[in-house]
């Protein structure tokens, strides 16, 4: 019987101890519960699984083989335990989005890394150890399907300490190139999908009557959204998830979406600024439009959670409170502000670094709260400091009210989050500001902090 531990660590905002938030308001994660149900029958295995965002992992751990999937911002916690665990004799595996972006960043830390989708190379990595044979990288597949696997075991994780197990996934990827996107870089532009016929089965055997789909894109391909939302009809659900502003110019499929029973979508807004938006390959999106687009998911009963970043070159020190005034008064019923982070290996991230504009490598801020790059038309403290601006802007008394008297989210609902997000902005500055810079050498990224190139 091999002891396997699937350990996700903990990053900077949702924290067991000392994050802004003092209880955990995650979603729970597929990515154990999916590793953990891809353990092969031949393969007799004692699991024990390990979210670091609501329990501490214990450094005594008994464990054959321990698992870690990594973000970028999560990376530094990550090789902290690799290396922990490994000076005790444990093999590590490290797999996820940041080893599939930077493979040669993760072997130092690890006996073995997993590069790209799981699906396949994970089971036979577990083979592969069970016969002393373990090689010390694993590759997707060309050809790899999603469907006609098992369903995530998320009853190794206690549904208790999340706001939600009801997590479901029926896509994966996007077909969409965005610079600073990790999506293109780490697993290219072709969107997986699992049969409509399975994801209707595993949320019938999980009993979720409201529930959340993770997929970056669900409308990524027309036809299988098509065939998706019709076959949620009849569970007469409710459901949230992401898809882009495409939706919007679609009435079939949007109509459809609201007759499934979604409630929420997240949407990459991104930027007012056309010129951004461009430079970055999202041209598809139209800030001229985007009180349009609010209007005509209201109108389905869907609400709309709008993102957008600061950082990019058209942006100037104005940009904050601009880009908060509009999204209150283009109704957006839950607007998000962040700073655009350069993802290793991405074209973003390639760009900053040919033009010598990346100011750290540790990865533990690539948060998209922390600036770590040196933006064109302001300095890194305008920069750090704006991104509160705007969130206390859109999350001000006044603004709130303005935004709920609009919103068709149930009061619960929006009451709740819009007070919750107001939380956050007047604590942003406690654990995301530009301390780290100060003291640095060479003096130059210090000069950055107040101010922006000629």
């Amino acid at each position: 019987m091999i002891k396997i531990a699937l350990i996700s660590p903990k990053g900077p905002l949702y924290r067991h101890r000392g994050g802004i938030w003092k209880k955990s308001l995650r979603y729970q994660p597929l990515t154990l519960t999916t590793l953990a149900a891809l353990v092969p029958e031949d393969v007799p295995a004692e699991l024990q699984l390990i979210d670091e965002g609501i329990a501490d992992v214990p450094l005594d751990l008994e464990a054959d083989l321990i698992g870690l999937t990594v973000i970028t911002g999560t990376a530094r916690r990550a090789y902290e335990l690799a290396d922990h665990f490994r000076a005790r004799g444990i093999a590590v595996v490290l797999g996820g989005p940041h080893v599939t972006l930077i493979p040669e960043d993760a072997e130092p830390h690890a006996d073995a890394v997993v590069v790209g989708y799981a699906e396949d190379t994970w089971p036979q990595l577990l083979r592969d150890f069970a016969a002393g044979e373990m090689r010390t990288r694993y590759q997707q597949a060309p050809g790899l399907d999603i469907g006609g696997r098992p369903f995530p075991r998320r009853e190794l994780l206690p549904a208790r300490h999340f706001l939600t197990s009801n997590v479901f996934e029926a896509t994966r990827g996007c077909v969409h190139s965005c610079d600073f996107c990790v999506v293109p870089t780490a697993w290219g532009r072709k969107p997986f999908q699992k049969p409509v016929a399975e994801v209707i089965a595993d949320i019938r055997q999980h009993g979720a009557r409201k529930l959340i789909f993770v997929d970056l894109n669900l409308i990524a391909h027309r036809g299988y959204a098509l065939e998706l939302f019709t076959a949620l009809i009849p569970l007469r659900l409710q459901w949230y998830g992401l898809a882009t502003v495409l939706l919007a110019d679609d009435p079939e499929l949007l109509e459809l979406a609201g007759r499934s029973g979604c409630k929420g979508l997240l949407m990459g807004l991104e930027s007012i600024s056309e010129t951004n938006l461009r430079q970055n390959h999202k041209g598809f999106n139209s800030p001229a439009d985007y009180a349009g687009v609010v209007e005509r998911l209201h109108a389905h009963g869907i609400a709309l959670q709008g993102c957008f970043v600061f950082g990019l070159d058209d942006d100037r020190p104005d940009v904050f409170l601009k880009t908060a005034e509009f999204a209150v008064e283009a109704g957006i019923d839950l607007p998000r502000f962040a700073v655009v982070t350069p993802f290793p290996n991405t074209p973003l991230y390639k760009r900053l670094d040919a033009e010598g504009r990346i100011l750290t490598k540790d990865w533990e801020l690539y948060d998209a709260q922390h600036v770590v790059f040196q933006p064109k038309h302001m300095s890194v403290r305008e920069l750090q400091t704006g991104i509160e601006t705007a969130w206390k802007h859109a999350y001000s008394f006044r603004s709130i009210v303005r935004r709920l008297r609009r919103s068709p989210a149930p009061w619960p609902v929006r009451l709740g989050t819009n007070l919750g997000y107001r939380f956050y902005a007047h604590n942003l500055s406690r654990f995301y500001n530009c301390d780290w810079i100060i003291g640095r050498a060479p003096s130059a990224p210090t000069r950055a902090l107040e101010t922006a190139p000629a």
